[in-house]
């Protein structure tokens, strides 16, 4: 969960009429795309963000790779192609014998621009994952994570992670009146006073610098929920009223706002559907799961509505068999899944998978290694399946003119995947098989990290927020969140949940405006001038609907 990027400019801007003030002391300083480097390939950008925090919190290193092709030289005629050709393959031939060849492979993943000790040191290092770390209320040491398990103890450590203590959730005390707002840039200077107060308010109260999400639920209370418990309720009543309950799952409840506006909504205009409602609040961590269920908000709408349910368990460890039909909601849950990082051989095309090692001094060092991971591996098998190709591995004749170049790149730019989607995915198809998914999250981001599917990474620093270049940032003390790209999610979907049905019939994925347009009270949200700050903002979102 984030801050809207557009919306965020516009709040900047009307910060920046009203003569807040910006930046202040941060020193940034730029940072140059080191994805494709040459042979070498090694890199070890200068902090982009100095907030007091450790220098080498940020520092981010390449594997290496000896050059073994070299260029070959342009020819003319039916036997040179041959040749040429030939060589090509030769050149393929060795560097897949390498791959494969653990002894050999050693150099793939080590970098050579270290100390021989620290190289030596690193491939000691234990693997864990975030559960491992869990375990511990200090920051790992010496020990090598992949890239998802790392992004996971940032986000969800239970003592130092980012949602353990960094995240707010913004919330007007009072709805907005939009009918008596004159248009869109004074809500715009409501929003920003709001938000100013919360700010101020907490560096009052705190040491450090806490992000506050501002989320179209929230901004939009009561009318964005009403859109989605009318969809339910209309799927509801097409498919299962009445004679099934209503049974509504929401992972990553926040607030409770939207949990209270789904059912406001339907005790308000479908009474008789609300007596077989039943509303559960699932969370992605079970420390969230704890916390959720502390929240005075929760506690206040499962005081108003005796259908609440808080259940103490993370969704990705659930391991009851549910049969009964229901809705599985999650409102900008999916862009804080943790990604994992592949790149890939530039001549083989082999996958390699993308880990990162903490030495003593809490240094990082991204390293690279033949995939192995068994979630990795499954969800690139069944990517497969769907005919995606990835953009990296794009142009490939002028990848094969490139890689006979002297001093090539040895491996194509990063590639962030969603991992942690398709355990998600799997669970659904395992323990819920006759569920419907209503999901909605950004499609695209700006100012995101290099890379596919890139993060975008960022805090906040005197009330404004601060992107950026690398992942492998100081734990909790960053937001880390992802787009989705909503049209493989679809065929991903289709091949996990619902191998049976045609496409048409499985899943639907569509902007949030065409959403809002047929379930939304349009009217309720309309300015004094006539603009529509419910269609007008997150516009990079998107809905998935199964």
């Amino acid at each position: 969960m984030s801050n809207l990027p557009r919306l965020s400019t516009w709040l900047a801007q009307a910060n920046a009429k009203r003569g807040l003030q910006g930046l202040g002391k941060i020193n940034t300083i730029p940072h140059k795309n080191l994805s494709h480097h040459h042979y070498p390939c090694h890199s070890k950008p200068v902090p982009t963000l100095l907030l007091g925090v450790r220098d080498h919190l940020h520092h981010r290193h390449y594997i290496t790779r000896a050059a073994n092709a070299t260029a070959v030289p342009s020819a003319t005629g039916y036997h040179h192609q041959c040749h040429q050709y030939q060589r090509v393959k030769s050149i393929q031939h060795q560097r897949k014998r390498l791959f494969h060849a653990s002894a050999a492979h050693q150099s793939l993943i080590d970098d050579p621009q270290n100390h021989p000790e620290k190289v030596a040191a690193r491939a000691r290092y234990p693997i864990v994952s975030a559960k491992d770390t869990a375990r511990s209320k200090s920051m790992p040491r010496e020990v090598k994570m992949l890239v998802r398990e790392f992004i996971d103890d940032s986000l969800y450590h239970p003592h130092y992670g980012y949602f353990s203590k960094q995240a707010v959730i913004f919330s007007p005390e009072t709805d907005f009146d939009f009918e008596k707002i004159k248009d869109n840039m004074e809500f715009l200077d409501i929003i920003a006073d709001k938000y100013k107060e919360i700010e101020d308010d907490m560096d009052v109260r705190d040491e450090v610098a806490r992000q506050v999400w501002h989320t179209p639920t929230e901004l939009f209370k009561p009318w964005y929920g009403y859109a989605i418990a009318k969809y339910i309720v209309t799927e509801y009543k097409l498919n299962n009223y009445p004679h099934k309950d209503l049974i509504i799952y929401e992972m990553g409840a926040g607030n409770g706002t939207l949990m209270l506006n789904i059912l406001d909504y339907i005790q308000q205009f479908e009474p008789s559907v609300y007596e077989r409602t039943h509303y559960r609040i699932i969370e992605i961590s079970k420390k969230l799961a704890q916390r959720q269920g502390e929240r005075q908000e929760v506690r206040d709408v499962t005081r108003r509505h005796g259908c609440v349910e808080v259940i103490n368990k993370s969704i990705f460890d659930w391991d009851t068999p549910v049969q009964d039909d229901c809705f599985f909601v999650g409102m900008e849950v999916l862009d804080n899944f943790p990604h994992d990082l592949i790149r890939y051989d530039s001549v083989t095309e082999e996958p390699l998978q993308g880990m990162v090692a903490i030495d003593e001094e809490g240094d990082y060092t991204e390293i690279y290694a033949p995939v192995s991971d068994p979630l990795i591996q499954k969800y690139l098998s069944f990517r497969k399946q769907t005919g995606y190709k990835p953009p990296v591995l794009g142009k490939r004749f002028l990848r094969r003119v490139r890689n006979r170049l002297p001093f090539a790149p040895n491996l194509t730019g990063p590639e962030f995947i969603p991992t942690k989607l398709l355990m998600l995915l799997e669970t659904l198809k395992t323990h819920f098989p006759n569920h419907r998914m209503v999901l909605s999250d950004f499609f695209t981001l700006p100012e995101a990290i290099p890379g596919t599917d890139a993060p975008v990474v960022q805090t906040r620093y005197q009330g404004t927020m601060v992107p950026c270049s690398t992942y492998m940032v100081m734990p909790g003390m960053f937001d880390i969140f992802f787009p989705t790209n909503f049209e493989l999610l679809r065929d991903m979907y289709q091949q996990v949940c619902r191998p049976a049905l045609g496409m048409e019939k499985s899943v639907k994925v569509q902007t949030q405006r065409q959403f809002l347009e047929r379930y939304g009270d349009l009217e309720r949200t309309r300015t004094y001038s006539g603009e529509n700050p419910m269609l007008m903002y997150y516009e990079n979102n998107k809905m998935f609907l199964s």
